[in-house]
């Protein structure tokens, strides 16, 4: 694939950047070796290569949802310094 003049503009107003010309060549020069990078991948041969998603091998590292802690209110209520029908009792904050 040939870069042109008209690509880079395009790929310009797309990022809403304005190249000076110098720029302009060396994101033509830039985007020609990328692009040519990805011609030199294609020709690789992926036949017995089975598709990944990650390089190394990942698993789920979920668990089981289980109550690991029993209803212990009376005894948070406990450290509450004031307390009333089973809620902590806080000072108002909003007027």
């Amino acid at each position: 694939m040939i870069i042109t003049g008209e690509t880079i503009d395009y790929v310009a107003a797309l990022a809403k950047i304005q190249l000076s010309e110098e720029e302009r060549l060396r994101a033509k020069k830039d985007l020609g070796e990328i692009i040519g990078y990805m011609e030199r991948m294609n020709e690789l041969d992926t036949t017995d290569v089975e598709p990944m998603s990650h390089a190394f091998p990942l698993s789920n590292v979920f668990r089981e949802d289980e109550i690991t802690n029993g209803d212990e209110r009376e005894a948070m209520l406990l450290n509450a310094p004031n307390q009333k029908d089973g809620y902590f009792v806080v000072p108002k904050t909003v007027e």
